[in-house]
């Protein structure tokens, strides 16, 4: 599937996913920053994807990674990162929401499954009960151990830092 066509904004996600579940298909949700991909990224990706039928990733717009990690993130833009993402072969719909955190767009997509990385417990998902509450179910995945988005940027500022 072209990247572009992986790329939609949440109406167009909530018609997709109402069409899809008449086929009984399994929606999985998650969502993130995906500042640096890296491969932690990509195995969770992957991980989420083996779940169910179709992987939909959130994206955090500029301004609220800025709300939620300070002024200096992301590195990358929004336009940046949901294009990285589209060309990932798990991933199958991306798009961008605004808010701080996923519980608004989750109320309207209502996945099957919404998976959380492991750095995460369930008592900490905030979205839980948003989850439940639309009949799905919150995923806890184990993450690739070594791989960080803030580790990564630390080690690119520590080696350049005398240069």
């Amino acid at each position: 599937m072209p990247l572009n066509k992986k790329i939609k904004t949440l109406k167009q996600l909530i018609s997709i996913v109402n069409k899809l579940k008449k086929q009984n298909k399994k929606i999985v949700t998650t969502n993130g920053v995906f500042d640096i991909l890296h491969l932690g990224h990509v195995k969770y990706l992957e991980k989420a994807k083996k779940l169910g039928d179709f992987l939909i990733v959130g994206v955090n717009t500029d301004s609220s990674v800025r709300q939620n990690k300070g002024h200096k993130r992301p590195v990358n833009g929004e336009k940046s990162r949901i294009g990285v993402l589209a060309g990932i072969e798990s991933v199958d719909y991306v798009f961008l929401f605004n808010e701080k955190d996923p519980r608004s767009w989750l109320s309207k997509i209502k996945p099957n499954l919404h998976v959380k990385a492991g750095d995460y417990k369930l008592n900490q998902v905030i979205e839980k009960n948003n989850v439940e509450n639309n009949n799905g179910k919150v995923v806890i995945v184990k993450m690739e151990k070594g791989f960080s988005t803030t580790g990564l940027i630390n080690r690119i500022l520590n080696l350049y830092k005398n240069q």
